[in-house]
């Protein structure tokens, strides 16, 4: 936050006035080094989230679907807290039932590779899988 003070209509600043505005654009390029989405970080974030949240459960099909958003809401709302300075984050989740056939996922993403990242984990028990990928993407 900025402070400054306000000036009367008149043009003469009033009594000590301080009023906060949010920051403008500052027209950065480039993330600092120690603000840069580190990858590392945010997969034990991420892993850590998983095994809080799937560690006593067994697959549902009706109930997977809000335990998906429930896990990507809290994924994302721990990324805002790491205070990656205007990063956009992405998260997606898929929780599948466990018999024994594979699965293959991909993406692709058109981004900067100097500011852009992202991190995956992945959590399996005797009933389930899911796969839970974060998106860091800086916003010029």
């Amino acid at each position: 936050m900025c402070l400054f003070k306000r000036r009367a209509l008149d043009g003469k600043i009033g009594k000590n006035e301080i009023v906060e505005q949010e920051k403008l654009h500052s027209y950065s390029l480039r993330p600092k080094i120690s603000q840069k989405f580190r990858s590392a970080d945010v997969k034990e974030l991420i892993h850590s989230i998983l095994l809080a949240r799937l560690a006593d459960k067994e697959y549902n099909s009706e109930t997977s679907n809000e335990l998906s958003k429930l896990i990507c809401f809290e994924i994302k709302d721990k990324l805002k807290s790491l205070n990656y300075d205007r990063y956009k984050f992405v998260v997606q989740c898929v929780i599948g039932e466990q018999k024994g056939a594979g699965i293959n996922m991909c993406g692709r993403c058109f981004w900067d590779s100097d500011t852009d990242n992202y991190a995956e984990s992945i959590y399996m028990n005797e009933s389930l899988f899911c796969v839970a990928a974060a998106y860091g993407i800086y916003y010029y």
